[in-house]
């Protein structure tokens, strides 16, 4: 029996919602890269500018927010693509079954929809953090204190039973699910299932996200390394290990700059 166009797309849901993941995170690094080049480009050009703190505009305000939104898809998409992925497999059983449910989208926009929310906290606080002079311009610590407050902060915070709670979510989509009610068939509550994953994510990794103010928030290496930690975190078995030795590397990384 020959299949309809519907269902050879059906068939073939993993690879369209792997390649559209894929296509995002691309479009996102191409984004980050470019504008990272640009940033340091721009400082070369005008010399002292690093060292001069100038108020934000609206403009600049919403750059930096639109930064910081971008910047997070490309890091954080790759780690949630199994839950993703899962969510697609499931629905498209669920198709078959002839009760279908929200699309793969509605879940996978909830879980942006967090991290959005998230840039806007991170773009506030890097205003703050600016105004208060403990970040430059160029955006990387002003300050070997505030570094080293930070790294033994994020150090700390990956032996606490909030990170073990949350990343424990992150490691087992399955679980997740199941404890949430199970996956959505109307619109609202796949989106709202996908905000809380990302809830998790972010309850996971956002101190991991404030060391970017320590190594630069638009260093492409720095960004690329934390998005490869937070990927190792949450997908290799051996997951919380890592998180807990890195917890203790920070941490005296952060007494050493502070000594």
């Amino acid at each position: 029996m020959i299949a309809t166009p519907l269902e050879a797309v059906l068939q073939r849901d993993r690879i369209v919602v792997a390649s559209a993941l894929a296509g995002l995170v691309i479009v996102s690094w191409i984004y980050v890269i470019w504008l990272a080049s640009e940033m340091d480009m721009g400082a070369a050009d005008m010399g002292m500018m690093s060292a001069s703190f100038m108020p934000w505009s609206i403009s600049d305000f919403l750059i930096m927010f639109i930064m910081w939104a971008v910047m997070m898809v490309g890091m954080m998409t790759p780690s949630a693509a199994p839950m993703i992925l899962i969510y697609a497999r499931v629905g498209r059983r669920a198709v078959e079954q002839g009760k279908p449910f929200a699309s793969t989208g509605w879940f996978a926009s909830g879980y942006l929809l967090t991290w959005t929310g998230f840039s806007l906290f991170a773009t506030l606080t890097q205003w703050a953090l600016e105004r208060a002079a403990l970040v430059t311009p160029m955006m990387t610590s002003a300050s070997p204190i505030f570094g080293g407050l930070i790294l033994i902060i994020a150090g700390i915070y990956q032996w606490s039973p909030l990170k073990e709670a949350c990343l424990s979510f992150c490691q087992t989509p399955i679980v997740f699910i199941q404890r949430h009610g199970g996956f959505r068939r109307d619109a609202r509550g796949a989106l709202e299932l996908g905000v809380k994953h990302g809830a998790y994510c972010v309850g996971c990794c956002w101190v991991l996200m404030a060391l970017l103010f320590v190594g630069g928030v638009m260093n492409v290496l720095w960004i690329a390394g934390l998005t490869f930690f937070v990927l190792a975190e949450k997908l290799l078995p051996g997951g919380r290990i890592l998180s807990r030795a890195t917890g203790v590397v920070l941490a005296c990384f952060g007494i050493w700059m502070l000594i």
